[in-house]
């Protein structure tokens, strides 16, 4: 164990990584340098990060999940067990396109279901919310839950996760969104 870090003994961390205090690494994860992983995170089992992946303090990635070059996650985000991040979008084995890999962020807060897949080249919005099995193909709204095949999104949550009713007022809460256009806003 690392004074700053927990790494279970079965996990790989590669040289020229960087990991923030309190974070936990289990069971056969594998972290590829250059990446980059915030304080307090937590790295489930079988886990794959990188190379040169950049995650913000507070993420929980589940176990069997790869991010891969290109991807951000931004702070407090939930990866849920197995779901898949793409790095191409027209993947063939008999073609090389590494110099394809197309950027995919997931802004602060947002909860990825499990089994869901994100499409490369969007933007998943700050606490949104991704259904299980969801897949991914076009940006996802800040506030928004999305679910089904491809996603569409069927509502509005807040930043503690709550479906939002037609008063926009947090259950759990009681804090106040305004909607304009297709956008949702907390009123601070």
């Amino acid at each position: 164990m690392d004074s700053e870090y927990f790494r279970h003994e079965t996990a790989v961390i590669d040289a020229g990584v960087e990991i923030g205090a309190g974070t936990k690494i289990w069971h056969f994860a594998h972290v590829l340098g250059g990446s980059r992983i915030g304080a307090g995170c937590v790295v489930g089992q079988n886990v794959v990060i990188g190379p040169k992946v950049q995650i913000g303090r507070g993420c929980k990635i589940q176990n069997n999940v790869s991010v891969y070059e290109g991807v951000t996650l931004e702070d407090d985000v939930f990866c849920g067990p197995s779901m898949v991040f793409t790095n191409v979008l027209l993947p063939r084995a008999h073609v090389s396109r590494r110099a394809e890999f197309l950027p995919t962020l997931i802004r602060r807060g947002a909860s990825i279901g499990a089994n869901a897949t994100i499409v490369c080249g969007h933007t998943v919005g700050a606490y949104a919310m991704v259904g299980a099995g969801a897949v991914v193909t076009r940006d996802v709204p800040d506030f928004a839950l999305v679910v089904g095949t491809p996603a569409r999104r069927i509502g509005w949550v807040s930043r503690s996760g709550e479906r939002l009713g037609a008063d926009l007022v947090c259950p759990r809460t009681g804090e106040r969104y305004r909607l304009d256009g297709d956008h949702l806003a907390l009123i601070e």
